[in-house]
């Protein structure tokens, strides 16, 4: 007899919901900083806006897609540790990648202020 092993859905809920918690908080602190930047316009505020007050939401968004990730392909059958071993290497790659494309998106902000960010304006 074989046995199969209760599928992963607490995980998954909890990972999809921690996900989300922290990309709320995220958004909220990015705002925030972005914000009291727009209203100093220094340049040692927006070089700081990486720091850790924005690193930890942005670390428990990547750690929860990470569970997410990892307990939806366990539900498809894959084994625990083969699971956690795509999904991880995956969401480090997508979070660094993420994580670059904001430093640049800030220092475009930097250099041209909002207008530099405006994607309408390339319509013909």
């Amino acid at each position: 007899m074989y046995y199969f092993p209760e599928p992963p859905y607490f995980l998954m809920s909890a990972g999809l919901l921690a996900g989300i918690a922290s990309g709320v908080a995220f958004e909220a602190t990015l705002k925030q900083s972005v914000q009291l930047w727009s209203k100093n316009r220094s340049t040692s505020t927006l070089a700081n806006l990486q720091g850790l007050p924005l690193q930890m939401p942005f670390l428990g968004m990547a750690g929860g897609i990470c569970v997410f990730l990892a307990s939806g392909m366990e539900i498809f059958g894959f084994p625990k540790l083969l699971s956690y071993a795509l999904a991880l290497p995956l969401t480090l790659l997508t979070g660094w990648l993420v994580w670059t494309q904001l430093g640049k998106l800030l220092i475009e902000l930097e250099r041209g202020g909002s207008q530099a960010l405006d994607l309408d304006s390339f319509e013909q």
